[in-house]
């Protein structure tokens, strides 16, 4: 992520802290969403890759004229805000197939890959916290009913990993717009943790990039260029999203959404910005928090040094 200053994002981190504070309880600006159905996963790689006429247009955020979009707090109050592309312009892949998968999701014969492991992290499920059940009844709001999440319950796929056996694509400096500026290592993905606006309707949900698929990881035409997803036996899908992204947009299992890349000063504070050690609303709040304390702290005495005075000085 790029550098901010505390003081660009001191009203939003305000809000963050404030909404902490607010009741928890079922979310209710969210319907009962439908049982999820799973989508199948490969590492296996697909030839063929669709035609440009497919190249979506870019349309005003949420299709507003007037330009604004919606803001949902854990509060559960509405605020317009002005949109914004941050450093990059990216425009929206409309009419994406988009089917949910879950952390912890057992292989069956159908969906032959588990997601216990993800394609940057393979103790994904632990480092998660548990079984992110999606059915209904064992949730509580956006979250799994038995536990609170260690990452953010807000993640989708894309079918692109931007690491292989000897490090980053040979491709991926060029394609990837952000690559320059979050580039550390040679062994650590760019995509990781990146956020995306996910639409439906009038309803926007953002949520961070945590592995690589459905079906493929090397669809770069798509996720980085205009073509369509690649073709696949689960109506051509081109993301997968999370339990608690299906109920806040009220997804079916199988469905279909727009989304395009957005840059994190952009996003809105929303149930996205609650939990997780990756999740970069947390950190900048505890960072904020930990700034508060010290200020408060009251200043150190500077301890005075007095010099020995020798007999045989003077």
């Amino acid at each position: 992520m790029k550098k901010r200053t505390w003081f660009k994002r001191s009203s939003l981190i305000l809000s963050a802290v404030v909404s902490m504070a607010a009741p928890t309880g079922k979310v209710e600006f969210s319907k009962e969403s439908k049982n999820p159905k799973g989508c199948k996963k490969s590492k296996s790689p697909f030839s063929h890759v669709a035609g440009d006429e497919y190249a979506d247009g870019d349309p005003p955020f949420d299709d507003d004229p007037h330009g604004t979009r919606c803001r949902a707090t854990s509060g559960h109050s509405v605020v317009h805000t002005p949109p914004g592309d941050g450093g990059h312009h990216y425009e929206w892949k409309r009419n994406i197939s988009t089917t949910v998968f879950w952390i912890g999701e057992k292989p069956t014969a159908g969906n032959p890959v588990p997601n216990h492991a993800s394609s940057w992290d393979e103790k994904w499920a632990k480092h998660y916290g548990g079984y992110d059940d999606p059915s209904p009844k064992a949730r509580k709001g956006f979250l799994p009913a038995d536990f609170v999440p260690k990452q953010n319950p807000f993640y989708v796929a894309l079918p692109y990993n931007d690491i292989a056996k000897n490090g980053h694509k040979k491709e991926a400096r060029s394609i990837i717009p952000w690559f320059k500026e979050n580039f550390t290592s040679k062994w650590k993905s760019v995509c990781k943790g990146r956020w995306i606006a996910i639409r439906k309707g009038d309803r926007v949900c953002y949520a961070q990039w945590e592995d690589a698929g459905p079906f493929t990881t090397d669809d770069s035409e798509y996720v980085f260029g205009n073509a369509r997803p690649k073709p696949n036996a689960n109506q051509h899908a081109g993301l997968d999203v999370s339990p608690a992204v299906r109920d806040f947009l009220d997804l079916d299992g199988s469905d279909v959404t727009d989304w395009k890349f957005v840059e994190f000063e952009d996003i809105p504070v929303g149930p996205w910005a609650e939990h997780g050690e990756n999740n970069h609303f947390v950190i900048e709040r505890k960072a904020a928090e930990k700034r508060a304390v010290a200020e408060a702290a009251p200043p150190k005495e500077t301890p005075v040094i007095r010099r020995r005075h020798h007999a045989s000085e003077g």
